[in-house]
Parts: structure tokens; sequence; C-alpha cells
């Protein structure tokens, strides 16, 4: 009788072959940002916002009072007027946020090489960061850098999208290694391409502005009383920004403004509606309005600043008027994204 041991025998530095085949070893990068909803109309508007709004780092009042306030009121007339607005900007690409967003994934895959599978999503909407988490996971990713595309720290921007990239990894048996990118307001990179990008932009209107005014997104002013750094690090962008710009446009005035109220709350002042308003009472017939807290163009930006604020300005009796764009996917802000994730990517690849 013939021996089959050897035929039989196990061999313990394979997989059994009944294994699943499972991909690993390699680094994944998550660019995230808010969210938009997923068409202009008032249903999936009210969608978005029930999910935005809902979220206790957005809205910080007890559920017991502010679910009768948001489902009684508020998702019954917002969303109507909220989907006019992005009626307004809507592309052929879809939410403006979204396409620009997506170029900036594609442009920096492209940049960063094969080595690094490069993705993209939203806290609120489609597609979702903890989706996405899990798709890069699936895919071989077991390495990941989550890149909030907020320049300054804020509770209901950065740290609701790592609350979502939580909620994501409890869900899995087999976590990846995170690591995350910190705020970059003040990075020498992020002011340097800042200022390239709005120095370019000036120079090609066809008026001399009087003043450039720096419009952040607005909170309400308790979260800074609570310890989030959001209005100081909005001051720092704004500070080093005037600085790097102040030798090619020394004449320029820099006003620094908050906009997106929402609510009776006190929020983070001088608005920036105030600001337009004020400047034109003054005698301001030239202006310019930049978003140096936005990593990209959205209805905050093309809509509110772009088509309301220029009717806020020119009715109170200004004159000229330019919104300049955001980083986007341009040559100067996406070397700055690229040399920021090549920096915490250090090590990994």
């Amino acid at each position: 009788m013939s021996d089959t041991s050897d035929q039989t025998r196990v061999d313990p530095s394979k997989p059994p072959a009944t294994h699943p085949v499972v991909a690993t070893g390699g680094v994944g990068v998550l660019l995230a940002n808010l969210g938009t909803p997923q068409a202009p109309t008032p249903a999936a508007v009210r969608t978005y916002l029930a999910e935005f709004l809902m979220d206790r780092r957005v809205v910080e009042i007890p559920r017991l009072v502010w679910w009768p306030i948001l489902h009684g009121i508020i998702l019954r007339t917002r969303p109507r007027k909220s989907a006019h607005a992005y009626q307004q900007v809507w592309t052929d690409e879809g939410s403006p946020l979204a396409a620009i967003t997506a170029r900036q994934a594609a442009a920096l895959q492209v940049r960063l090489g094969d080595g690094v599978r490069v993705s993209w999503g939203m806290r609120y909407g489609k597609p979702a960061v903890g989706e996405e988490l899990a798709r890069l996971k699936a895919a071989g990713c077991d390495r990941i850098l989550v890149a909030p595309l907020y320049p300054q720290y804020s509770g209901a921007t950065t740290a609701s999208v790592m609350d979502a990239v939580s909620a994501a990894l409890g869900g899995m048996r087999w976590q990846p290694a995170l690591r995350i990118l910190p705020p970059y307001h003040d990075d020498a990179g992020h002011i340097a391409a800042l200022r390239a990008d709005i120095a370019r932009q000036l120079a090609a209107l066809d008026f001399v502005p009087e003043v450039l005014v720096l419009s952040f997104h607005g909170m309400p002013e308790r979260t800074l009383h609570l310890g989030d750094p959001y209005h100081c690090q909005c001051r720092k962008t704004a500070r080093l920004l005037g600085e790097a710009l102040a030798g090619e446009w020394p004449g320029l005035r820099i006003e620094v403004a908050f906009q997106s109220r929402f609510g009776r709350a006190k929020w983070l002042e001088p608005s920036t509606e105030a600001v337009l308003t004020a400047e034109a009472g003054k005698g301001t017939k030239r202006i310019a309005v930049a978003a140096p807290g936005f990593a990209a163009d959205c209805l905050e930006t093309l809509e509110e600043m772009g088509i309301r604020g220029r009717e806020v300005f020119q009715h109170a009796g200004g004159g000229d008027y330019a919104l300049l764009a955001c980083l986007n996917d341009g040559a100067a802000g996406m070397a700055m994204l690229e040399a920021l994730v090549r920096r915490e990517l250090a090590g990994w690849v």
C-alpha cells in the first residue's frame, strides 16, 4: 500500500483552498466634504436637510425641543426655498460641490499615481463618507488617510466627519489603520495657494476693487465660547492671507465677515450681508468677495455670495462686484492638496 500522507498534508504557510481571497496592503485617501442634495428639488432638499439638521454636531439643541421645530416648521418651508437656490447654480454634472470634489479626487489620483487609491465622500447625502470608507477597505486599503476638506476646524464640520467615520468603523470586523488630515488654516502652502489664486483672479477683473471681503461660513457665537477654535482659525487665515497679498495689492483693504446665518441665535459677527451693506453706505463702489474657508465652490458661495451678495451690495448703492472662485481643482489648490496629503502619507507611501 502506498503512503498518501504527503499528498494530503496541509501547507501551514498557505491558506486553505476554501479561504476567500482578501485584498490587503493598499493605501487609500478619502476626501470628505459637507454634502449636497441629489437633485435641486424640494423632495431631495428635504431629505438632505433632514439628515444635516438632525446632526447633533450641527444643531446643539435638545432633541425634544428641536424635533418639532425641524419637522413641524423648517422641513415644511425651507426645502422649496433652498431648491430654488440650488436651481440657480446646478450644472450638467449635478451639484457644484459634488462635481468639483469628484474632480479634485480625480486630479489627486493622477498626482499620487497608482500606489494610492483616492476616493471622495460627503458627510450628508451621497456618496456617504462611511460607505466610501468601507469601499476602500474592501478594495484592499488597510491604511487610509481621511482628509476633511475644511481648512478651519469646527465641531460641526471636521468632528462630524469623524463621527461618520467612527460609525462606519463600528460595523467593520477588520478595521483599517487611519490617519486624519489636520486643519490647514495657517499652513504655509495653503496661504501661498490662496494668495496666488486670489491675486490671479483680482488681476483678471475689469475693475480694481477697493475692498476684498473674506467671507467665512458662520457659526453660532456660543460655539466660540464653548471652545470651538473655528472663529480664531478663520481670523488667522484672514490675517496671514492679508499679509501675503499686501505686497502685490498694497491699496486693497480687507474685511472679514461670516455668512449663512440660520435661526435666531446670535452668530459670529460681522455678517457678510451687513458688511456689504455698510460698505455701499460708506461709498465703496468696487468690491470683491473670496471664501477662503471653502475648498470648493458650492451653494453658499455661488448662490449666496455670487447672486444674493451682489444684489445686497448693489441695492445698497454699490457698483462693481466680483465673487472670486474657491481653490477648487485649479493648479494652485491641487498642488497644495497634494503636498498636504503626501506629508500625511509619509511612511505609508
